[in-house]
């Protein structure tokens, strides 16, 4: 996968799920916010603590990680 600074991945912290910036905001959380709410700054108002940048990392690292999943056709 590719270098994603802003998202890191610590047993520690949610269970080893991927988190923004090591805080407790995972990358679901985030992806969830945006699909109910569907403007950044909305978003960024349920989380005040996380940025455009994060948002944009957090994109990021779902996309990579979607072209990286095999598909299997039936």
């Amino acid at each position: 996968m590719e270098n994603h600074p802003l998202i890191t991945i610590d047993p520690e912290i949610r269970s080893g799920k991927p988190c923004v910036r090591g805080m407790r905001i995972t990358v679901a959380d985030v992806l969830d916010a945006l699909a109910v709410y569907q403007h950044w700054d909305a978003v960024i108002a349920e989380f005040p603590y996380i940025t455009e940048d994060d948002i944009r990392a957090c994109l990021a690292f779902a996309a990579d990680r979607e072209r990286k999943t095999r598909h299997h056709v039936a």
